[in-house]
């Protein structure tokens, strides 16, 4: 039914909005809707800049531009806007001499020549073939010893969408290719990486299709990124459900000649794991629903979508597949019944285990300090990427803003974009007398509303550019339908409401996934410290990743939705190991008692969860294939954050808890049998 589904029915369509990315209600969306309603809405700006090689663009040089620019405005249906000190009245009309003024501004010094040309387009995809083939004819046409960029909003839209052309492939081989590497490492056998792998990358595929028509169904906006991110987490977590699966199936097939009856009770004792963690995820990923940023929303819902598709398979379409193939799949190393079993070895994760039971509060102490010491770096985390250091690799509209800025006002790439019903002159004057604007200018009125670009004396993305924004906002406040909107304003109230969302998700998740672990554990120390635990790993991960940026990666900033949305993979998959640690535990814990069953569950799972771990990690490390600092960055904390609870925190922390509580780690719960031996 699967493979139908991806053979008949595509991907759902995605109709992007310019309020995809903006948060429900801030001012610079509602000053995008005010935009939006313009009889003649000539959408996003592109800045054209003609820069000479050497010296100044000569009379002639200029003239040429002049009809370059008059032609590509008769194209684009609208006219552009000088901006900055040059003022004078708007292009096209007579000046004093009765001759048209060219809409080409020209710097001061005479070396550099720029005119703005609506881009108006129908999704990203379009946005990025318009400015694409306005580059080529620019270049094309550019006269002898003149470079010519395109840059402005819709330049950096389009340099965006580029690092996505292509993407969901590049992503899904290079997660494929991790993958299958990793399966061969941990299984050496050639046959045995294939089944899972098969059965994950058909899950993918599967997950993708459902979830973007759901997301079309329900009006739900995403983006660019949502598939990727999609197919990073499907891999991850369908492979570790099936990684866990496989390894209690080996172990059965030791038990007993009937393939059949060896699958029955792996299945029997992983479904509750594999149920639990994907809950606890899902659950996790609903959150997100409740972000003021429609893209996050979808993001949510597409992975928890993909989530449920991934468990699906793990514990239906894999069960099967292994069956079908009997214990050959295995080989070289087919197990057969009287080989010993994990849980009676004496291998790596059993003399880890007799460690930390010989000195476990020692343990427990110097792991939680050496947790602490990497959280540190969390008290000088900054949030909020400059449009410049949003892409790992310099493009086009990045370097040519910085190059407008040096010949013209720094502020003339991205102005502050005032949209108002009010007395569009009364307006003007408020924002012409804020300090820090260099210039301002009403750019397009009708049907009651108006324009006003104000042009920054601040490079767009400094700390100057969004005071000036915050002084223009208390300049206009009197004003009852004013909004003021550009890519600064539009930063700040990203990072506005990406706190609020931080202060109301984060707690719900915890909240989520604690409610999760006591109905599965029906205990109150162990699901506390769980979750202890996973936010300890979490603020070490931010702390090592922010020293990562600073003085490795040179990174000036985090991404104001990167530490939500770590938060919530790590929270919710690191859970994940602990539910496959403890659960075992406690199973072995009924006949054994908590010591020596927290020392069979390590000396069982430590293989298994250590290449789940380490293969989750490497999946999403694989998001910095794209040269988005965002992706990275998000990649990266993930990255660190999943190995610090795989080799650390699931591995010495957790059950050094464990061993120093003893029975007290189940309370009020009694987990031990009445066969149990007592604890020392």
């Amino acid at each position: 039914m699967a493979l139908a589904v991806i053979a008949m029915v595509p991907e759902g369509d995605r109709e992007g909005s310019a309020t995809d990315t903006l948060p429900a209600g801030a001012d610079s969306t509602l000053a995008v809707e005010l935009a939006d309603r313009l009889p003649e809405d000539e959408g996003q700006v592109a800045i054209v800049l003609w820069t000479a090689d050497s010296g100044e663009l000569d009379q002639a040089v200029q003239g040429e531009l002049a009809e370059q620019a008059v032609a590509l405005l008769s194209q684009a249906g609208g006219q552009g806007a000088p901006q900055g000190e040059q003022g004078g009245p708007p292009p096209g009309t007579p000046d004093s001499g009765g001759a048209p003024q060219s809409p080409v501004v020209v710097a001061e010094d005479g070396t550099a020549a720029f005119v703005a040309v609506p881009v108006t387009s129908t999704s990203a995809t379009d946005n990025i073939d318009r400015v694409e083939k306005l580059r080529e004819d620019l270049r094309d046409d550019a006269p002898d010893g003149v470079t010519v960029e395109v840059t402005g909003p819709a330049g950096i839209q389009a340099d965006i969408g580029q690092v996505f052309d292509g993407a969901d492939f590049r992503l899904l081989l290079a997660t494929a290719g991790i993958v299958a590497i990793l399966l061969i490492i941990t299984y050496r056998s050639p046959v045995l990486w294939l089944v899972p792998l098969a059965v994950v990358g058909i899950a993918d595929r599967f997950a993708a299709i459902v979830a973007t028509n759901v997301l079309e169904v329900t009006g739900v906006a995403w983006d660019e990124s949502t598939v990727g991110i999609l197919s990073v987490l499907v891999f991850g977590a369908g492979t570790d459900y099936a990684l866990l699966l496989i390894s209690r199936y080996r172990d059965e097939l030791k038990t007993t000649d009937s393939r059949h009856e060896a699958m029955a009770h792996a299945l029997a004792r992983t479904t509750e794991a594999v149920i639990s963690s994907s809950t606890t995820v899902v659950l996790g990923l609903l959150t997100l629903l409740l972000s003021a940023i429609p893209t996050t929303r979808g993001l949510g819902l597409a992975c928890a979508v993909g989530v449920v598709i991934a468990a699906t398979f793990a514990l239906v379409v894999l069960p099967a597949a292994l069956v079908l193939f009997g214990r050959w799949v295995f080989w070289p190393k087919v197990p057969r019944v009287g080989d010993a079993v994990l849980v009676d070895s004496r291998g790596v994760w059993r003399r880890v285990g007799d460690a930390v039971a010989k000195r476990p509060r020692t343990f427990v102490v110097g792991t939680v300090a050496a947790l602490a010491l990497l959280a540190i770096g969390t008290t000088s985390i900054t949030t909020g990427l400059d449009p410049a250091d949003q892409f790992l690799q310099r493009p086009e509209a990045i370097s040519a803003a910085e190059r407008l800025g040096e010949s013209f006002p720094a502020g003339t790439s991205d102005p502050v974009q005032v949209l108002t019903r009010d007395t569009p002159e009364q307006v003007l004057g408020a924002v012409e007398d804020v300090d820090g604007v260099d210039s301002a200018r009403i750019t397009t009125t009708g049907d009651g509303i108006a324009r006003i670009d104000a042009v920054p004396d601040a490079a767009p993305g400094s700390d100057e550019a969004r005071d000036v924004v915050l002084d223009v906002r208390a300049a206009v406040a009197d004003f009852d339908t004013t909004h003021v909107g550009g890519g600064d304003a539009e930063a700040l109230d990203a990072k506005e409401y990406a706190a609020s969302d931080r202060l109301l998700i984060l707690p719900l998740i915890l909240l989520l996934v604690l409610g999760a672990l006591l109905l599965l554990l029906r205990s109150i120390v162990a699901p506390l410290l769980l979750v202890a635990t996973v936010l300890a790993t979490y603020a070490a991960a931010m702390g090592a990743s922010w020293w990562l940026f600073q003085g490795v990666f040179g990174f000036e900033a985090m991404d104001t939705g990167v530490p939500l949305l770590a938060f919530l993979f790590l929270v919710a998959l690191g859970v994940d190991y602990n539910i496959f640690l403890v659960t075992r535990a406690r199973e072995e814990a009924r006949e054994h008692g908590t010591r020596q069953g927290m020392l069979r569950a390590l000396t069982a799972t430590g293989g298994v969860i250590t290449s789940a771990g380490i293969l989750l990690a490497a999946v999403f490390a694989v998001l910095g294939v794209l040269p988005l600092v965002v992706l990275a960055q998000l990649g990266a904390i993930i990255f660190v954050g999943v190995l610090l609870d795989t080799l650390v925190v699931r591995t010495v922390l957790v059950p050094a808890l464990a061993l120093t509580l003893g029975e007290k780690f189940w309370w009020p719960r009694k987990v031990t049998g009445p066969t149990a031996p007592a604890e020392s």
